[in-house]
């Protein structure tokens, strides 16, 4: 049910390709790192890397604008009723490093995570433990000229156990269900900019095999 969803979204160039090393996110900030860090290190099966991009045009606001009100409230670009963003740890009304949220989408993949980098134009949360993965997601905004802007969701991700390992990546169920709400987020930060989305959104899924990931 969730890809025959999908599939109906405004998706375009939804390219499955093989990754390899260049696809490992960044490391951990050493300072972020204690007992409950779940970096892809932890994690089993392959390494997927995502990106998910929509770019909205005649915007009355700028990517630094989109990502402070992502920032002060992230259910603000998710759908409604499908996904919302706990604040854990930090204060309300801002994110800063080393913030933590808990992510509650639909059963069984909601989790805790912790941002990990925040600048005017993006921010990055890795998972805790607790999640059913584990990897980093990154949102990100740039003005691409007047009124133009791109919006970007980067996911870097492993199942977080042998079990989930089946259903996100031999099934591919969880891959399905973040796919939705991805790009069902993309669409939200167009209508928080209130602009008009050119084209479609663009999903590109490179799956990193286990070999290309030994020593992280």
């Amino acid at each position: 049910m969730t890809g025959r969803h999908l599939r109906s979204l405004p998706v375009l160039d939804r390219r499955h390709e093989d990754g390899d090393g260049t696809d490992l996110p960044a490391p951990w900030p050493l300072a972020l790192v204690d007992e409950r860090t779940k970096t892809i290190e932890r994690g089993y099966g392959p390494l997927f890397h995502r990106t998910f991009t929509v770019r909205a045009v005649d915007a009355r606001h700028g990517a630094t604008d989109l990502i402070e009100v992502l920032s002060r409230d992230l259910d603000r670009g998710a759908p409604p009723h499908v996904v919302t963003f706990a604040r854990e740890r930090g204060e309300p009304g801002r994110m800063l490093v080393g913030d933590e949220y808990r992510v509650y989408m639909p059963a069984p993949w909601d989790g805790p995570v912790r941002v990990l980098a925040r600048t005017e134009q993006s921010f990055r949360f890795g998972t805790l433990d607790g999640h059913l993965e584990a990897g980093e997601i990154e949102f990100r905004a740039t003005d691409a000229g007047a009124g133009i802007v791109d919006f970007t969701i980067e996911v870097w991700s492993r199942a977080g156990d042998r079990a989930a390992e089946v259903l996100y990546g031999r099934l591919g169920v969880g891959r399905e269900v973040q796919a939705s709400l991805w790009v069902q987020f993309c669409l939200g930060a167009v209508e928080l900019v209130e602009g008009r989305r050119e084209g479609h959104v663009r999903e590109i899924t490179r799956r990193v095999p286990v070999r290309e990931l030994d020593g992280r």
